[in-house]
């Protein structure tokens, strides 16, 4: 096979992917009592969800609006592979969004979304991050906070 083709059947791969990761956003929401919840994570503090707005919009921590937009003008060149982080917290209850962020494979096992709170299983983690989690309890509490105020 030629060094083209098996390029070729790798990206067709990926796009496989991610068409099944937007199918999935696209089909209607489930009972509320079928969708994956999280509790609270054990933290020293309340969240702070200014600091999560801020890991959310962060290009160096939380890269989310490398796949995600939202309600954030201020920030030039937000993604569009996933669904926009517009109106979360009126789609989603905080368990919700907190289970998303620790690991979104329990929704969709083929996304591309990595799990912020998940040290073992990584399979598609930078070498920085291997053993260890991206975001800690706190920040996920904070993200988690942030977005369940985003209702429109």
């Amino acid at each position: 096979m030629s060094g083209r083709a098996a390029h070729a059947g790798t990206g067709r791969e990926l796009w496989l992917a991610i068409a099944a990761f937007l199918v999935a956003l696209a089909m209607p929401a489930r009972a509320q009592q079928d969708v994956p919840e999280a509790g609270p994570l054990a933290v020293s503090r309340p969240p702070d969800a200014e600091n999560g707005r801020r890991i959310v919009t962060d290009r160096r921590k939380g890269l989310c609006l490398l796949c995600h937009s939202g309600p954030f003008p201020e920030v030039r060149f937000q993604g569009d592979l996933a669904p926009s982080l517009a109106g979360a917290g009126s789609r989603w209850t905080p368990a919700q969004l907190r289970a998303r962020l620790i690991d979104s494979r329990l929704f969709n096992g083929e996304t591309i979304m990595p799990p912020y709170f998940r040290a073992e299983g990584q399979s598609r983690m930078a070498v920085a991050f291997k053993g260890r989690t991206i975001l800690t309890a706190e920040e996920i509490e904070d993200v988690t906070a942030f977005l369940a105020t985003l209702r429109e």
